[in-house]
């Protein structure tokens, strides 16, 4: 089972989200893997971006870098999204639910978390994740017909409907 939502124009509404959920099933005793985002607004800056991985005790991973005053590029640090993809991996054979920040662009491209979704999916494992209107197109030329939207506030319903199954 793969469900996503919609991200929307409210920034971090997914993040929020996931979060939540991520913390309502661990206290429900549910093994998570995955990674949920957590912006933090700094100055001069659009946000710091960590990763907190579940099910995994080390520390979050920050995969935003500084690229200085007045640059326009990707702030994304790929090197640093590796190491939470592997991370999350190894996380795969025990959880009970994956759980993917986004399906971003690195996703569409083939690389980031991609391998990992296709991994947990190939092992029966449900996923849920979110997906952006850029990237819904290389989303569901990867999902097919395993991809399922799940209203936002169906989305912790569905998780638990994908655990009984």
């Amino acid at each position: 089972m793969l469900g996503y939502i919609r991200i929307g124009d409210t920034r971090g509404t997914a993040n929020v989200l996931f979060a939540e959920i991520a913390g309502t099933l661990a206290r429900d005793g549910v093994a998570l893997a995955g990674a949920v985002q957590i912006n933090t607004d700094v100055p001069d800056c659009a946000c710091d971006v960590d990763l907190r991985i579940l099910g995994d005790d080390g520390p979050s991973v920050r995969i935003s870098q500084s690229l200085g005053a007045g640059s326009k590029g990707c702030r994304l640090d790929p090197g640093a999204l590796e190491d939470a993809v592997h991370r999350v991996s190894r996380a795969i054979e025990w959880a009970d639910l994956l759980i993917v920040n986004k399906f971003g662009k690195q996703e569409a491209e083939g690389r980031g978390f991609r391998p990992v979704i296709a991994e947990a999916l190939g092992a029966g494992l449900p996923v849920l994740t979110a997906v952006a209107a850029d990237q819904a197109e290389a989303f569901h030329a990867f999902a097919g017909d395993l991809a399922q939207e799940v209203p936002v506030a169906d989305a912790l319903n569905w998780c638990r409907g994908a655990l009984a199954t």
